[in-house]
């Protein structure tokens, strides 16, 4: 029998979350009933999500991005009914975010350099002082090659911003919101830097830096990551999982 403090306790421990600075709450988030015989993992907590996961026979939920944030929050309105549909089905949430972004093995960013078959991987990408990104060299070929095995692997298609080299060898990885690590990139030398949503600065940052960029969508880029920690959770727990995709082009 699998417990609720099983999965719990083995996952903070093998994403080392006492060991990230976070202001979200990183963990268990809502408590479920205690024993655990399926779990549904998704990339954001939503009700959409709930009630899918409830469909499919959840006692967990387990997520990148969950409910709490670094803030009270009143239970009204959506978030309100988010929790309440947990509770009153026992289903445990389960969340983590920059734990897993900057997991070296499982973390999105690790894992998108290796579908590369990048070579020399280290951390780079400075956010509220610990380094969340990853780095590294692949075989010189041209930036559409490298965007379409991107694409393969996210399930989505990119927006690139083609300003740098035409042979890239140096690619930075930061996930999700990460176009405000750009300048990290560019003070590297890198030929590309992939993540998952941009803004408006980023075109001309992109011209000026002389560097190229591959945006895949926050969520899609993120879906790595989350579909490794299902796989390291089902070879630990004799437990049922499922990833559940919430279509999201953002």
């Amino acid at each position: 029998m699998t417990t609720r403090e099983d999965v719990v306790s083995f996952v903070n421990d093998y994403l080392q979350i006492s060991a990230v600075p976070d202001s979200s709450l990183n963990g268990l988030q809502v408590e479920g009933r205690d024993t655990v015989r399926k779990i549904v993992f998704g990339v954001s907590a939503g009700l959409e999500l709930f009630k899918k996961a409830k469909a499919a026979g959840a006692d967990m939920i387990i997520v990148h991005h969950g409910l709490l944030w670094g803030k009270e929050q009143a239970l009204i309105g959506a978030f309100g009914r988010r929790v309440a549909f947990l509770l009153q089905n026992q289903i445990s949430l389960l969340g983590y975010h920059l734990p897993l972004d900057k997991h070296p093995k499982i973390g999105h960013n690790a894992l998108l350099l290796k579908s590369l078959k990048a070579k020399n991987i280290r951390p780079f990408a400075s956010y509220h002082g610990q380094e969340i990104g990853f780095w590294g060299q692949i075989k010189p070929q041209s930036l559409k090659s490298v965007v379409s095995q991107l694409e393969h692997t996210c399930q989505a298609q990119a927006l690139t911003l083609d300003f740098g080299e035409k042979k890239i060898s140096k690619v930075g990885v930061v996930s999700g919101g990460g176009w405000s690590m750009l300048p990290d990139a560019i003070n590297l030398g890198l030929d590309l830097f992939v993540t998952g949503s941009v803004d408006e600065p980023v075109q001309e940052m992109c011209r000026e830096g002389r560097i190229n960029c591959a945006a895949l969508g926050h969520y899609n880029s993120e879906k790595i990551g989350v579909l490794a920690l299902m796989k390291k959770v089902q070879s630990r727990f004799q437990v049922e999982v499922e990833f559940i995709d919430i279509k999201n082009p953002l």
